[in-house]
């Protein structure tokens, strides 16, 4: 389990640094970028190894807490989708989901821990997918707090895109990839 923690501290305590100190951030950016970018990078990527990783070692041996519902995974292949889609809309061109949403990633990540959580029951599971959905709810308050620019709203075309793109990664995700990179097919 340690190497699971380990992970998320590395991955979420990289991406917190914008929240709980902001200026020293801001200053390292301004002062060294690239070497600050590549530290993150590298920090971040040592971070999310160890996650997986960790997570693949925890799961078979941690208890289970609760009982999912069984409604839990039909609402996590929703929410997840979901999440999928609101993470594409961060990285690609402005429609009303990014404007909708202000912070699409952060959404995307907290549907895409919540979805977890009401599909696992064990300690592992909630650890990782608990961390990551208090992150967000943490980051998402910080932003709304920051002087950050409101995404303006753009054509329709960009909301299609999104959820095209959204959706289709999130299925190749859970069809072809999640079982081999994470050791659990999500659908049987």
């Amino acid at each position: 389990m340690w190497v699971l923690i380990l992970g998320l501290v590395l991955f979420l305590g990289a991406h917190s640094v914008r929240i709980v100190a902001p200026a020293w951030r801001d200053a390292q950016i301004a002062e060294r970028p690239g070497a600050f970018k590549g530290i993150y990078t590298l920090v971040s990527l040592v971070g999310l190894v160890l996650i997986i990783w960790g997570f693949g070692l925890a799961r078979p041996e941690t208890a289970f807490v609760f009982t999912p519902p069984d409604w839990g995974v039909h609402a996590a292949s929703l929410l997840v989708i979901l999440g999928f889609i609101g993470i594409a809309a961060a990285y690609l061109p402005a429609g009303r989901i990014k404007a909708w949403l202000k912070h699409p990633m952060v959404v995307g990540v907290a549907l895409w821990a919540l979805g977890h959580l009401l599909a696992n029951g064990d300690l592992a599971s909630l650890l990782l997918f608990g961390a990551f959905l208090l992150w967000a709810v943490v980051d998402r308050i910080a932003a709304g707090r920051r002087p950050d620019p409101v995404p303006q709203a753009g054509p329709v075309t960009n909301d299609l895109l999104a959820i095209v793109v959204g959706a289709a990664v999130g299925l190749v995700f859970a069809l072809w990839l999640h079982a081999p990179l994470i050791g659990v097919a999500p659908f049987g």
